[in-house]
């Protein structure tokens, strides 16, 4: 009862679900030296839960007798979009979410609430045409909510954001991890065009006239900037299908996602205009070479910690950026910081006595405050995804000195901007 009473008590004092009071701090708000782009923009923010069924796919998982059955991938997501009522600074939601590991015993799942700012089913806007859209891919294992501060701040700039729950890689289903290095970049694929399909006039969908999905954004972390990645033209080696069949009991459906198939270079879709990619797994396995990498064409932005002990990062994640020739790019860098750099910060709740340490290290940096990370990557992707979804000059505030600390970046109240580089790669054409 004292564990429980622990946790209530910080549920409240924290997260003060349902309440409004002066001073509650709700993921995403902008710091006293948050950057000039990361507060939230003009809009009021609606959001709606969807669920998506994507019939007949390749099951790895209950792979038998050489043959791989098929089955139906259900993905729920998360819409946050521009809404017509309500305060994009004031009003509060509560949001569902559970920490642990389905099918662990040492991380039992756990619920808890936290609070964002949005509408639930409020009306789309409409009076200002359509907006383009972004697709998010969390990390294994996680859930569609673990960027809900990028998601509800994008929307607020006037974009319809779309987080998935990846089926079989979630906190509540995780599953084998071979359905995550198949299924990845094909989920992103399958949710593009339904959103599509939701969003041209007359399909009868609260999205209606209201999505461009011909400007359309990529935004991942880790095996979901694996993900991304893929889905907008690095095709996987030929050696990462060796890798899949260890562990997919010999199974090769993975080859259907490599640069040197044809049919992969076919679903490259030409909608997808840009890329961030927080922490993209993979390139230490082997997952991309150098020749698979000239496959990612359109202009992507790549975050990292410079610690990063997951995805690596000099033979890691700066490999896949040194290797994206053909792709115009930037690498942000947090010195010093690990893995998390992408997600919400830590819950109240992960702080309860006689919880496994990594409920907390899901979410948390060593050396970062998690909410300063969330306010740098909102000012930086807004400023990325404007420049290539809305065709907007935020040039000041990405070409910058490669070291923050030589001088304060454009952008940055004096004396803040330190522990960074920026790098900046034109595609070699």
């Amino acid at each position: 009862m004292k564990k429980l009473g622990f946790l209530v008590l910080i549920a409240v004092s924290v997260n003060a679900v349902g309440q409004k009071p002066e001073g509650v701090f709700v993921y995403g708000d902008a710091l006293p030296d948050a950057p000039d782009l990361a507060p939230r923009g003009k809009y009021s923010i609606g959001v709606k839960t969807m669920e998506l069924v994507n019939k007949n796919q390749t099951d790895v998982l209950k792979r038998k007798d050489g043959v791989d059955p098929v089955y139906d991938r259900t993905l729920k997501v998360e819409v946050w979009y521009p809404s017509k009522v309500g305060d994009a600074q004031k009003d509060l939601i509560s949001y569902d979410e559970v920490m642990g590991t389905y099918n662990d015993p040492k991380r039992p799942l756990i619920p808890f609430k936290f609070n964002g700012r949005a509408n639930r089913d409020a009306a789309l806007l409409k009076t200002d045409g359509k907006f383009p859209l972004i697709i998010v891919s969390h990390g294994y294992v996680g859930s569609r909510y673990i960027m809900s501060y990028l998601c509800e701040n994008l929307a607020s700039k006037g974009y319809v954001v779309v987080a998935i729950d990846h089926m079989e890689s979630t906190f509540r289903d995780a599953a084998g991890f071979a359905s995550t290095l198949l299924n990845r970049s094909k989920d992103v694929l399958f949710v593009l065009n339904q959103i599509a399909d939701l969003g041209k006039a007359g399909s009868g969908s609260f999205l209606s006239g209201g999505v461009d999905a011909d400007q359309t954004g990529l935004i991942g972390y880790s095996m979901g900037g694996y993900g991304v990645l893929n889905a907008a033209g690095a095709g996987y080696s030929d050696g990462s299908v060796k890798l899949f069949g260890v562990l997919a009991a010999g199974s090769d459906a993975l080859k259907e996602r490599t640069g040197s198939n044809p049919a992969y270079r076919a679903t490259v879709d030409p909608r997808i205009k840009a890329v961030v990619a927080f922490a993209p797994w993979g390139m230490e396995r082997g997952v991309w070479d150098a020749e698979s990498l000239k496959g990612l064409k359109v202009p992507t932005f790549f975050v990292a910690g410079s610690q990063d002990d997951i995805s690596g990062y000099e033979k890691g994640i700066k490999a896949i950026f040194d290797g994206a020739v053909s792709s115009d790019r930037f690498m942000l860098t947090y010195m010093n910081a690990r893995h998390n750099v992408a997600p919400n910060p830590p819950p109240a709740e992960s702080l309860a006595p006689g919880l496994p340490f990594d409920e907390y290290y899901r979410y948390a940096e060593p050396s970062w405050d998690q909410r300063r990370l969330n306010n740098i990557n909102q000012h930086f992707v807004t400023a990325f995804m404007g420049t290539y979804l809305k065709a907007q000059d935020n040039s000041e505030y990405l070409n910058l000195a490669v070291d923050s600390n030589e001088k304060t970046w454009k952008g940055f109240k004096g004396r803040s901007s330190t522990g960074m580089t920026l790098q900046q790669v034109k595609a070699v054409k």
